[in-house]
């Protein structure tokens, strides 16, 4: 069984209107974006241990300090995500890496 369901599958073909190979790839290209960005989201919410807003669990120093611009290569062309950054400077992404260029191609 796939990471999706037969249903949630054809629920992504519906609401991306996806007719053409052309129109997967670049609903493709668009998913892998969010998905890389949904992975630092979620990375620097475990550095930080708490989630972005909730203020009440929060039992570090630390905080978000915005974030950078990088273009990640990919089978599916160059694309732009932004990467999350720390006030003390310590976060150090594992899915994308800091001031390396970073090519994401399967092998």
């Amino acid at each position: 069984m796939g990471l999706w369901t037969k249903e949630q599958l054809r629920q992504f073909i519906k609401e991306n209107k996806l007719v053409t190979a052309q129109d997967a790839q670049n609903a493709l290209k668009d998913l892998f974006a969010e998905t890389l960005q949904e992975m630092l989201e979620a990375e620097i919410d475990t550095h930080l241990g708490y989630e972005k807003h909730d203020v009440k669990n929060k039992q570090t120093t630390n905080s978000r300090n915005g974030k950078s611009r990088k273009t990640v290569m990919s089978e599916y062309g160059e694309q732009e995500i932004a990467v999350p950054r720390d006030r003390q400077g310590e976060f150090e992404p594992l899915v994308i890496k800091k001031r390396y260029q970073q090519d994401c191609t399967a092998y």
